[in-house]
């Protein structure tokens, strides 16, 4: 025994947030929840966290779950005007998850390092608001190739319309989507993580829909027999009208900060290029309400397979500064994301030296190690201490790994 006390998972409700509408009492179906004069809380002895109560919510008060040693009474919570301080981690932040969507995570963001944490400025997320046994339902209202044809990337944007359901995501989120039917050992497919690749007030601007970027994967192997990916094929063979079960929303820490002055760092391949176009959008709607700027390098075979390639090329400079790398471009030397960094040595220095800059890495596993031996050599050219720049960063939350 390491002498740390044993934790438990106690759900609270916020009384800074909450507008007191009854309807998280009305809903709870065990008689968790009550109330007086001053808040709503919920007996930790009762509540069985089935989250039936989280959906309705209008506010997002009710999605609070912290760690400890002793539960917090319900005379505690009567008396409070906010809740009480906790330091957010990884751990914490996913801890209301499911076993499954809580593996994803864990899995998706393992490059990173000590402790995940969301950017100072990034406004509170809301998880978990629909799981397996309570999905929320979306309708499918566009699927568009991104890549282009006749090359064996297919890449599709994928626009999910949930209609009256609330279903509030931001940049950096991601969903689950449970694949009809079962595995060949006659169990329900395995839910897949999606990042979310638009702003959080819509596709269009304030619409209650959102978009994803999928592959298609499908791969020969050896033998000659085809692997089709179960959910890839399953998104991207779905036609308009189709409806789709969706988890979620998940993340709390791959956040975009919402101060509009910070400097964005960001490297990607393929798909792992989602969150930022999320970033990117969010950035072009409010354009002018700050000085921060967008840095993306975005690697790809060629620009035939680099999603969004002719849209990219309309964002305007303003917003982001791109730098599309391709490795198999015919007759020209192979280049990565990390070589292309290296010669932006002086730019990148100066960004690396700004209290303001975050740095996010999406894509391959792989990637990770490529940027961050990139970022060592400028490091040792400019004079920056680059494993010690990145731990504060790191504990400033403007350290982002996602990788798959």
């Amino acid at each position: 025994m390491d002498g740390t006390p044993p934790t438990q998972k106690q759900h609270l409700i916020d009384p800074e947030i909450c507008i007191r509408c009854n309807t998280c009492e009305a809903t709870c179906p065990i008689g968790a929840i009550t109330h007086d004069d001053n808040n709503y809380v919920v007996d930790s002895a009762t509540c069985n966290h089935c989250m039936d109560c989280v959906s309705p919510c209008p506010t997002g008060a009710i999605d609070n779950w912290f760690a400890v040693a002793e539960p917090f009474s319900l005379d505690d919570q009567f008396s409070w005007q906010e809740l009480p301080p906790r330091v957010e981690t990884a751990e914490s932040a996913v801890d209301a998850l499911d076993e499954e969507a809580a593996a994803l995570i864990s899995a998706a963001h393992q490059g990173a390092g000590g402790s995940a944490r969301a950017p100072a400025s990034a406004s509170k997320p809301r998880v978990n608001l629909f799981n397996r046994a309570n999905p929320a339902i979306a309708r499918v209202s566009g699927n568009f190739r991104v890549t282009k044809r006749g090359t064996s990337s297919d890449v599709r944007h994928i626009v999910l319309d949930f209609g009256a359901v609330a279903f509030p995501v931001l940049e950096g989120q991601s969903i689950g989507i449970v694949p009809p039917g079962n595995d060949p050992n006659g169990r329900p497919h395995m839910m897949r993580l999606y990042s979310i690749c638009s702003a959080r007030d819509g596709e269009r601007p304030n619409t209650n829909n959102l978009a994803l970027t999928i592959k298609r994967v499908e791969e020969t192997r050896p033998d000659g027999s085809i692997f089709r990916g179960v959910a890839s094929n399953y998104m991207c063979d779905l036609a308009v009208g189709d409806t789709v079960q969706v988890v979620g929303p998940f993340g709390a820490t791959f956040l975009m900060p919402d101060d509009p002055d910070t400097d964005l760092l960001l490297f990607c391949t393929g798909t792992g290029s989602a969150p930022f176009r999320a970033f990117t959008e969010r950035r072009r709607r409010l354009a002018s309400q700050g000085k921060g700027r967008l840095h993306m390098f975005f690697g790809a075979r060629t620009p035939e397979e680099l999603p969004y390639f002719g849209p990219l090329q309309k964002v305007p400079d303003s917003v982001l500064k791109q730098h599309l790398v391709f490795s198999r471009q015919p007759g020209q030397k192979r280049e990565y994301v990390q070589d292309r960094l290296r010669t932006q040595g002086e730019s990148v220095a100066t960004l690396l030296r700004k209290d303001s800059t975050h740095i996010y890495i999406c894509g391959l596993r792989g990637l990770e190690q490529g940027v961050e031996d990139a970022f060592a050599t400028i490091g040792r050219q400019y004079g920056i201490d680059w494993p010690a720049l990145r731990a504060v960063m790191r504990e400033q939350g403007r350290y982002h790994v996602e990788t798959y």
